[in-house]
């Protein structure tokens, strides 16, 4: 079963044009997912379609109404809907979670604009989520990186041997990878890479992952419970830094 999304906005052009092009737009071609692009001011209010206002207690910028928005919900909702409230307050979106959401039959994307929603919308929604802490200027951004990282992950989406060994899949980043000339501006490619030996590729790549992960994102290693083959090639990727930290004390 094709995965059924719709997004609410109130700049349906935002989504759709990335959506048509390069991966996205092949795997909507193909029938894996539908995405339906939906103009909150479709349920606004009067004349004006009115979809916002101002905040109770003062300040600056206009502020999503619950009224429109139960609106929206109210005909667009589902017994399997997981309505997602793009905000920068929300759960931080991780590849776990877009595994998550991989495997749901039907999600509805809520993007906010100005000074986000009426509060009583969070009771509205299932999740709440953030790609980072930090603002811009509405929610569809923010949805379209969720789309573009969820819908990839479908049944045959891509190769999934692409998506088996890349950056969190393992809960480690990814190994470097290396493509012609074998030669270039002096550097060469590793040699394990061009030996032919499979089992030294897999464990140089794995060790490269964890070497990568150790330098970069150390936090992915709090608490990770580690293979013994895990363990046996972080410890030589430790001491190999050790090693090149006291050469360079030595060299100073």
């Amino acid at each position: 079963m094709a995965l059924e999304v719709e997004v609410l906005t109130l700049f349906p052009p935002m989504v759709e044009g990335p959506l048509r092009e390069s991966i996205p737009g092949r795997i909507l071609d193909k029938g894996l997912a539908t995405v339906r692009v939906h103009d909150l001011r479709a349920w606004g209010l009067g004349r004006h379609r009115t979809v916002d206002d101002y905040t109770y207690g003062g300040g600056a910028g206009m502020v999503l109404r619950p009224d429109v928005v139960a609106a929206a919900l109210a005909e667009l909702r589902r017994p399997d809907s997981t309505v997602i409230l793009m905000d920068p307050a929300g759960r931080r979106f991780e590849q776990a979670v877009a595994h998550d959401l991989a495997e749901r039959s039907h999600l509805v994307f809520l993007c906010p604009r100005y000074e986000g929603v009426d509060d009583r919308v969070r009771a509205m929604v299932d999740l709440e989520l953030s790609i980072g802490d930090y603002v811009l200027t509405g929610g569809e951004l923010a949805a379209l990186v969720i789309l573009d990282a969820v819908i990839r992950l479908l049944p045959g989406a891509i190769d999934e041997a692409s998506t088996a060994e890349e950056s969190f899949a393992a809960g480690l980043l990814e190994y470097p990878q290396y493509t012609r000339p074998a030669v270039f501006d002096g550097r060469e490619v590793p040699r394990t890479l061009v030996s032919g030996h499979h089992e030294q590729v897999r464990k140089w790549r794995l060790k490269e992952s964890l070497r990568r992960t150790l330098e970069r994102r150390p936090d992915l290693l709090d608490g990770r419970s580690l293979t013994k083959e895990e363990g046996k090639l972080l410890a030589e990727v430790r001491m190999e830094q050790a090693a090149a930290s006291a050469a360079e004390v030595a060299d100073a």
